[in-house]
């Protein structure tokens, strides 16, 4: 017993130490852990989460090649003619065009580029920006678990696949996608009425005292007047194109190809598909690959395929070596209440800052702890929990472009402006995934 609470302590403190360190720390630090488990307590290694990685791998190429070729950019510009088209309406609009355009890209990373764009249309309307812009972050974050082409979503598919009861693609997105766009509408919601009119604030009234705060106001963020490459509609009609192949395979497992009378597993035609259509848009675009590693997008998902190489790693042997101990102690609790294991997974990615790499870690757990596999896609929004902190660079960016100084991080740390947007929409959308598992799947 007493060195399972010291691998514990192990675990625990790589993963605090890799965060505190950030970018690519909390692999190397992971792989570190690896190292001290296997070597000196002893602990076989499992499997390194390759599928995971190389999917990932594959699905950021792809998107990497669309923000090079101005896809995302176009993207960003048909959300922001939306926006100024009905201006009263952006706490409402934000959110939900931040969460569909992540949905649509697999990433949450377009939202940068909206953000700025947010807070203005506020500011010129009057509105607090803070009600629009701290739920658009949280709500980029929580389309994750309902795009077909996100990394949360096919590590889920990845595990689920490895089970006497595989459960789909189609099937994961068929709960999450209407469980996120509730969390976020009801969150939304909540955001209207939030704090006080910028009329009405005082704190916002004394800035406004400050010839330079004031001369900072009256300068216009649009991206309407940017200029892209006229193949940025090539490259967004192409990438859309291998998001439907997916769904469309997912949907007519019949158009699969069969091998040894065993049909190419879903989680490998994700990889052909992205990596197929990245080429394409490639090919029709004329990028340079050299600005494809160098984009924001590539790096940040070659930051999340390390992260998750190592600290999955490390999680999972950890999990696999003390399985018999683990289950005895909380398999009664889980048993007795498995919605339990959702606060579990919530804890867990309040320090890891990707649901991948939560959903890599908490998987397997949770297949030990014998939980049905519908159990855990109900689950799943629950792997969003880094806004707690507001230590995510959505979080921090929406911070940092919102000139009104609205949103925030409070005196006592905790009390920033996306603390209750989150566990608003991630509370709803796990409570009516949980609910839409247990109707269809009836287990």
């Amino acid at each position: 017993m007493w060195t399972f609470w010291l691998e514990f302590i192990l675990v625990l403190g790589a993963i605090l130490l890799g965060i505190r360190r950030g970018g690519v720390a909390l692999g190397l630090i992971g792989g570190l852990g690896v190292a001290v488990l296997v070597f000196v307590f002893r602990t076989p290694p499992s499997e390194p989460p390759v599928t995971v990685m190389l999917i990932i791998l594959a699905v950021v190429t792809a998107s990497a090649t669309l923000q090079v070729a101005g896809g995302l950019d176009w993207l960003v510009q048909q959300t922001e003619r939306l926006l100024r088209a009905y201006p009263q309406r952006v706490t409402l609009l934000a959110p939900l065009a931040t969460f569909l355009l992540t949905v649509c890209v697999g990433t949450g990373h377009a939202v940068y580029a909206l953000l700025p764009v947010i807070g203005d249309v506020a500011l010129r309307t009057g509105i607090r920006p803070e009600r629009p812009m701290a739920i658009s972050s949280v709500a980029s974050q929580m389309g994750i678990t309902a795009s077909p082409v996100a990394a949360a979503v096919t590590t889920f598919l990845a595990f689920a696949a490895k089970t006497p009861t595989p459960v789909g693609l189609f099937d994961i997105v068929m709960i999450t996608l209407p469980a996120g766009l509730a969390g976020v509408l009801v969150a939304a919601l909540w955001s209207m009425k939030r704090g006080k009119d910028l009329a009405d604030d005082p704190e916002y009234q004394a800035r406004l005292a400050d010839p330079q705060f004031r001369a900072a106001l009256d300068v216009s963020v649009t991206t309407l007047g940017t200029e892209l490459p006229k193949t940025a509609k090539l490259s967004v009609a192409l990438f859309f194109g291998g998001v439907l192949t997916i769904v469309m395979l997912a949907l007519f497992p019949v158009l699969v190809p069969v091998f040894g009378g065993k049909a190419v597993p879903m989680t490998t035609i994700v990889q052909i598909v992205m990596l197929g259509f990245g080429a394409l848009i490639l090919f029709a675009t004329g990028v340079k690959a050299p600005d494809i590693a160098r984009s924001s997008v590539f790096t940040a998902g070659m930051i999340a395929v390390v992260s998750i190489f190592g600290i999955a790693w490390m999680s999972d042997t950890f999990v696999s070596g003390n399985k018999a101990f683990l289950i005895e102690q909380i398999e009664a609790m889980v048993k007795f209440a498995p919605w339990t294991f959702a606060l579990a997974m919530f804890a867990v990615s309040a320090f890891v800052k990707s649901q991948a790499a939560t959903l890599t870690i908490m998987i397997p757990f949770g297949l030990a702890l014998s939980l049905p596999v519908p159990l855990l896609l109900g689950l799943m929004p629950s792997s969003y929990a880094y806004f707690f902190f507001a230590f995510y660079p959505s979080d921090l960016a929406a911070i940092n472009m919102d000139r009104t100084g609205t949103t925030h991080i409070g005196k006592y740390l905790l009390n920033h402006s996306f603390m209750i947007p989150g566990l608003i929409g991630v509370g709803v959308s796990t409570t009516v995934a949980y609910l839409l598992s247990r109707v269809l799947f009836s287990y």
